[in-house]
């Protein structure tokens, strides 16, 4: 057999060191990517809660903010206050999503914009999350989950009550069958109010308003207790809901006082959402025949049924908690983390869980409205 001459030979070495070349080019671009940090937008700052996921924003090692829209002169200034220089302000955001070109983008407006951003977000396949509720009514809830699920993109649904340790333990605890089939789910959400406590003027101007908002009390806490059933329980059957305007010198355009009854085939949910608390009120509890578990924001109690006597403590004895893994820590750390490694968004901040929720608002709001249930169809 003829050996190879000089040049074939010559050709050959060269063409391994470029073919050694492309891998190692190749490989460091994808250490680069994976390097790189998640280019973040906020979309809208006169929901208050923008000030603590800028935060959240900042102690994200993975993710880097790269542009806000807001037109509101007085909240662009505080946030400049807030964030790095290199943030970019726009005040059109679809001017933003075209030129920031960012991966996710974190929308905190009025409930009733919802819609119109993820429709722009979906265009250009930007993932998305929002402030709960996911929107003000059940047909806008179903259109988003349609848009992010054709363009193949993140929804997530921002609850505070998602990233503390006790309501994940009475999730996995219910699940685990520690108090039996639940039969009964207790949830108290709310506070003084809007005014009393004293948030911002552009939040209270859209928190008051009945299209922007849609609803008071019964929106801005009600879709606490029914996310909360729907991860529990799942679907009821039927919704009765009565609402109140106890403040009756402010005058406002809005109920403040919100009691929605959710019926199970074997269960009842009873929430109660007010900006008429005399102080504030996070309380998820839910019993079964094997006793109960109540979950604040810092504390988990559990009471076994057989336990009795003047030493037991009405609620229960304080159960362990352990701390959130990083990734679920907070909304942002949560929202990078399914970006980054493509992770579906689970319950309770799913599209599928919240697409139900705004279903049950929208019968409560119809059952106060009528004063008569309202069936929930499949």
């Amino acid at each position: 057999m003829k050996r190879p001459g000089t040049k074939f030979l010559m050709v050959m070495a060269a063409m391994a060191a470029f073919a050694w070349l492309g891998l190692g080019t190749a490989a460091e671009a994808q250490d680069a990517r994976a390097g790189a940090k998640t280019r973040l937008a906020i979309v809208g700052l006169d929901h208050d809660h923008v000030w603590g996921l800028l935060k959240d924003i900042a102690g994200e090692p993975s993710a880097e903010l790269v542009a806000i829209a807001e037109s509101d002169a007085a909240l662009v200034s505080r946030a400049k206050k807030q964030v790095p220089a290199s943030v970019k302000f726009y005040s059109d955001y679809v001017a933003m999503l075209d030129e920031a070109k960012p991966e996710g983008v974190i929308v905190t407006t009025s409930n009733d914009r919802h819609l119109e951003i993820l429709r722009q977000c979906a265009k250009r396949h930007i993932h998305y999350s929002t402030e709960k509720p996911m929107a003000t009514n059940a047909a806008d809830a179903r259109e988003m989950e349609r848009l992010a699920r054709e363009a193949k993109i993140k929804l997530m649904v921002n609850y505070w009550n998602a990233w503390v340790a006790p309501s994940h333990e009475l999730f996995h605890r219910v699940q685990a069958g520690e108090v039996g089939p639940i039969q009964k789910i207790l949830v108290q959400y709310g506070h003084q109010g809007p005014k009393e406590i004293g948030v911002s003027q552009q939040f209270a101007a859209w928190l008051y308003d009945p299209v922007k908002n849609g609803g008071g009390a019964i929106m801005d806490f009600g879709c606490y207790g029914a996310e909360m059933s729907v991860w529990l329980k799942g679907r009821p059957t039927r919704v009765y809901a009565t609402t109140r305007k106890l403040k009756v010198a402010q005058d406002n355009k809005v109920d403040d006082d919100a009691t929605i009854v959710l019926d199970y085939p074997d269960a009842t949910a009873v929430i109660e959402a007010s900006w008429d608390w005399p102080y504030n009120k996070d309380l998820v509890e839910v019993f079964g025949p094997k006793g109960s578990l109540l979950a604040r924001h810092a504390v988990l109690l559990h009471r076994a049924s057989d336990a009795r006597g003047p030493n037991v403590p009405p609620d229960g004895e304080s159960v362990t908690l352990n701390p959130l893994p990083k990734e679920t820590s907070n909304p942002v750390s949560y929202f990078v983390d399914c970006i980054r490694n493509n992770k579906p968004i689970e319950d309770p901040v799913s599209a599928g869980l919240n697409v139900q929720v705004m279903e049950i608002l929208d019968a409560a709001r119809e059952s106060a409205r009528s004063g008569k249930p309202e069936e929930l169809g499949r």
